[in-house]
């Protein structure tokens, strides 16, 4: 990146003067790591907010200073797949008390952002605003060509000084700690509060302790905060010590593309850990800073939980919940549950949304608030399909990637151009498959529910597509399955099947109407919903399912 002097970012004329489009191709650093923002500056610093722009009135702002693991892309839109946290940092303030500012850029290390970046945040800032610093993923590399962008690491007081080789400019080049003392004694000269934050984790294991490599500026951060009395948190250790609780292919999908930068899950993970770090810091000064705070707290399902007694999640789509209140109206099976659980013994609670697919379930926040609420000795069943294999970008945003290997792709939604990282069925029913058992609770695959359709005069299955599907994750994962699906269609077979139908399309064509007017029973206004007894069969053949591959579960059956 080209050494420039301070000044030459404190208008958009000088901007455009500096020539930014001129940048040098991207530069492998020492961690094997291209920076995925060799954009314009010009157009990098356009997207961000002009500092101080986000102010409401007199409130205050919250200033986030880091890089790409904090703001990725030009856009910091995803595009790319990757996100940043900062993204999702306002998620967690009131914004009628505070405006979150996500001033960060990728590619920025502690001296380049400081030299280039940070005189116009130093200058946006009023008495009671906040700054959180958390940057150092670019600070190596060579000190006084290409980048330029490396500082000397520890906390001693100590400079370089140098001529960058590709300008001929003088620069001074100081200590990691050197400009944290730097950054906290502008910020105070202003009247506002910094906020010392170590690094994001990267993807990276410590062989001997088979955990995540804590960064050492945690240690260096530390000590300048305790120096300058100033508030850390350590959101190194925090989103590391959530990494190293995950399975290993869990740790790896929150990052996305190379071993530092974080997906959707990382980002937002990393946002909910800095809030969870400023919250539990026990410094004075982040008092009135936490008054503005809002959702730290993880939302779960609403129930009541009694002790020594295990619950019983449900997930799914409108065939596990539905109105679930009309006789005459469409049922979904877990609202029966009652009628083969003895809920003496369990707790059963209906976590399913109509309308769902596991992609959009867990979108909406809909599974955290099941993943939230497990405990040990828990069961969650995991059951959709009916809405999945659908349009991907679409105005419903449901659809997902036939089959089940670990495939994805970035898409843009029609709707609202959002950028999202979409999986494949598999994928998203292995995910919930893998929370469920880090939580120590058991998970249980089950099979879409059969629909009205009597092809040949025999009930429909969808063993070649879904069936499929669910077998291979079942092979993969080992978890139990309930076929629920086949069960439900012997049983409809059983009472409606015909074994051949006639020879005459008219009369099969008549024939295949009359059975699934008889079957409709079992139905409710199209061929997808079941009737209430339709949900009580579907309940009965669950029970049946659970007896039959000896589950634990089968214990508080009736």
């Amino acid at each position: 990146m080209l050494a420039l002097s301070v000044s030459a970012f404190s208008s958009s004329v000088v901007v455009a003067q500096t020539g930014f489009d001129n940048l040098p191709d991207p530069i492998e650093d020492v961690n094997k790591v291209v920076d995925n923002t060799p954009d314009s500056i010009a157009k990098a610093l356009m997207s961000r907010p002009a500092p101080g722009s986000t102010r409401q009135g007199d409130h205050p702002v919250l200033f986030l200073i880091g890089n790409s693991t904090m703001r990725n892309g030009t856009r910091g839109d995803g595009a790319n797949g990757q996100w940043g946290w900062g993204f999702y940092a306002s998620n967690f303030f009131d914004g009628r008390k505070i405006s979150v500012e996500n001033q960060a850029l990728g590619g920025m290390s502690t001296r380049t952002f400081y030299q280039q970046l940070w005189p116009a945040v130093r200058e946006a800032l009023k008495p009671g605003d906040w700054v959180i610093v958390s940057i150092g993923h670019n600070d190596n590399g060579p000190f006084f060509e290409g980048r330029a962008r490396a500082v000397i690491p520890g906390v001693a007081d100590t400079m370089l000084v140098g001529t960058i080789k590709e300008t001929g400019k003088t620069d001074t080049v100081y200590s990691y700690g050197g400009y944290m003392r730097r950054y906290i004694s502008e910020i105070r000269e202003r009247g506002a509060h910094p906020i010392l934050m170590s690094l994001t984790p990267r993807d990276a294991y410590d062989e001997q302790t088979g955990k995540i490599v804590r960064k050492p500026n945690g240690g260096w951060l530390e000590t300048i905060a305790q120096e300058q009395n100033v508030p850390y948190i350590d959101l190194n250790e925090i989103s590391g010590r959530k990494l190293d609780s995950y399975s290993r292919w869990k740790e790896q999908y929150h990052f996305f593309g190379d071993h530092i930068h974080t997906s959707h899950f990382g980002a937002a993970m990393n946002a909910r850990s800095a809030a969870e770090g400023i919250m539990a810091c026990s410094h004075p000064e982040l008092d009135a800073l936490k008054q503005t705070m809002v959702n730290v707290e993880p939302d779960v399902c609403a129930f009541q939980r009694e002790e020594g007694k295990p619950v019983l999640f449900f997930t799914g789509d409108s065939t596990v919940k539905n109105a679930d209140n009309d006789d005459d109206g469409m049922w979904g099976w877990a609202s029966q549950a009652a009628t083969v659980f003895d809920e003496q013994k369990v707790t059963l609670v209906n976590a399913a949304r109509a309308g769902r697919s596991t992609r959009s379930f867990l979108r909406e926040g809909l599974w955290d608030k099941v993943y939230n609420a497990l405990r040990p000795g828990d069961y969650v069943t995991i059951q959709f399909g009916h809405n999945d294999i659908c349009p991907i970008a679409d105005q419903k945003e449901r659809g997902v990637i036939p089959g089940t290997k670990d495939t994805c792709h970035v898409y843009r939604m029609e709707k609202d151009g959002r950028f999202e990282v979409v999986y494949s069925f598999g994928w998203y029913l292995k995910k919930f498959i893998d929370d469920v058992r880090e939580k120590g609770a058991t998970p249980i695959l089950v099979s879409l529910t059969p629909r009205n359709e009597w092809p040949g005069g025999k009930i429909e299955r969808r063993d070649d597509s879904y069936g499929k599907w669910y077998r291979e994750v079942v092979e993969a994962t080992g978890v139990d399955f309930i076929d629920l699906h086949n069960l439900s269609a012997d049983f409809l077979d059983g009472k409606f099947a015909v074994k051949r139908l006639p020879k005459d399309k008219e009369k099969a064509k008549a024939k295949v109407e009359q059975i699934k007017q008889k079957a409709g029973v079992y139905f409710k206004k199209d061929h997808t919903h079941a009737s209430k007894i339709g949900a009580q069969m579907n309940a009965q053949s669950f029970a049946r399912g659970l007896r039959s591959i000896n589950s634990p579960l089968a214990a508080y059956l009736k």
